[in-house]
């Protein structure tokens, strides 16, 4: 018998404090979909770690994060087209192990176009030490018993996370023009550099092109390459 088999999973309903628990097998993607966050946010003077909340894009609602390494990751999946659906916190496991009783709450639940994906977020160089290696490898046993898929995400390279950061700063749709927008979406940028992209609608505010550019980087309706640092010569490319 799997571990998946008796692994129990524990959902909190946003309509009040009410949990619902069912055999983690039997649990569906819309009730862990619709979950709400599992633990409540504490502040107190002198805590390591740093919480807040984060308006994403992709859903367009906020989503709560407690490290900025989970907010890190949390960035990455705001700007990922094939997610669709961002829960944090969503659902408790527990199982027995050992003849002990084992709790664990995933940070994420990554919504994607393929399988879902249960997300846990630590710095690489916690992941040696034997109490988390254990809990991710049983969570990763019953994760991947559904066929779904279980990510442990540690350190991003920097200059891919300073790059995803700043084009963040350009999610908001509502604050570009549309217009703009169409127009720059009918042009033939593949190959322009972003320094002079903006050229190529003399009729409009440099300022208001170019922002509109970045948004088009978010939404990757333009591409290039965020392996180094953006700069006016990046060569901007139609996705493929």
């Amino acid at each position: 018998m799997g571990i998946a088999a008796e692994v129990v999973v524990r959902v909190r309903r946003h309509d009040g404090d009410e949990v619902e628990e069912c055999a983690w097998t039997a649990a569906s993607k819309d009730l862990l979909s619709s979950a709400a966050p599992w633990r409540v946010f504490r502040w107190y003077r002198g805590q390591k770690h740093y919480s807040g909340t984060y308006w994403s894009a992709t859903i367009r609602d906020h989503v709560i994060y407690e490290s900025r390494l989970e907010l890190a990751r949390l960035l990455f999946a705001d700007f990922d087209r094939a997610v669709h659906g961002v829960v944090a916190q969503p659902f408790l496991l527990q199982t027995v192990l050992d003849g002990k009783i084992r709790k664990h709450i995933p940070d994420f639940l990554l919504l994607t176009d393929q399988a879902p994906v249960i997300v846990d977020v630590k710095p690489l160089h916690r992941l040696s030490k034997p109490e988390i290696a254990f809990t991710f490898d049983w969570t990763r046993q019953a994760v991947e018993s559904r066929g779904w898929k279980y990510e442990v995400w540690s350190d991003p390279p920097p200059v891919q996370l300073e790059n995803v950061r700043f084009l963040a700063g350009y999610r908001r749709d509502w604050l570009f023009s549309a217009a703009v927008l169409e127009e720059l979406r009918g042009l033939d940028l593949d190959g322009v550099p972003l320094g002079r992209a903006a050229d190529c609608l003399p009729g409009h505010p440099d300022l208001q092109v170019r922002s509109a550019i970045h948004h088009l980087l978010w939404t990757q309706n333009l591409v290039t390459d965020l392996d180094r640092p953006l700069s006016p010569s990046h060569t901007l490319r139609q996705p493929a």
